[in-house]
């Protein structure tokens, strides 16, 4: 069962402003990744839903972040069916990602009051998923829809939206500043928080002093918009 409410949830992705998302099939790898992103600041984690049994590890994750990371809010990504959501629901997830939009998928998380944060690619498909109770909508892929542009021009017409952005993210402060001054409230990065090089090298120090850096960033670009 959840361990934190959708609005918790919702508050703490505003709050820090990076989701990262990432998934290994090795329990140990997961724990270490996950525990290098705590010490560097992290409280909020994607565990993406990728390979053969991928929930058993993220089961064992679970149990273990109870002790070593007692604030981080677990939650799982690269969802698309409702089965899926249930399954990693039961197994203590806090709010369900997806690439895409699944109308049943809402209908698990809600019944639940778990934060539910689908994949859109178009005004439509935002404003369909507000109709349906998101409170955040993840524009996926988001290098590939149009950019920062994109976001700065759904956000003139539909100001209350909020928007996690993924896909096309990158750590610098130049990428992250162009969307966040588009109007993001969070960004969720894999590939170029975990690079295959540190993940092979278990430098997981390194990956300490990305998360930290990146906090400071967002925490500047924000203080900024304020």
């Amino acid at each position: 069962m959840a361990k934190y409410t959708r609005i918790q949830v919702c508050n703490k992705i505003f709050e820090t402003g990076i989701l990262p998302i990432f998934y290994h099939p090795d329990a140990e790898v997961m724990q270490n990744v996950l525990k290098a992103c705590y010490n560097g600041g992290i409280r909020v984690f994607e565990f993406t839903n990728r390979g053969d049994f991928a929930h058993e590890v993220f089961t064992q994750l679970v149990k273990w972040a109870a002790v070593e990371c007692p604030e981080v809010i677990l939650g799982v990504g690269t969802v698309v069916d409702a089965g899926t959501a249930s399954l990693y629901i039961q197994n203590g997830a806090n709010f369900v990602v997806g690439p895409s939009l699944n109308p049943d998928i809402f209908k698990v998380c809600n019944r639940r009051q778990i934060a539910y944060v689908p994949g859109c690619g178009s005004v439509s498909e935002i404003g369909f998923a507000q109709e349906l109770g998101a409170e955040i909508v993840k524009i996926f892929p988001g290098g590939n829809v149009g950019g920062p542009s994109f976001v700065k021009n759904v956000k003139a017409p539909m100001p209350w939206t909020r928007i996690i952005v993924t896909g096309g993210v990158e750590t610098t402060e130049e990428n992250l500043s162009q969307w966040f001054k588009a109007g993001v409230d969070c960004v969720g990065i894999g590939s170029s928080l975990f690079p295959k090089e540190l993940i092979a090298g278990k430098k997981w120090d390194e990956i300490t002093e990305l998360c930290k850096n990146i906090i400071a960033i967002i925490a500047k670009l924000k203080n900024k918009q304020a």
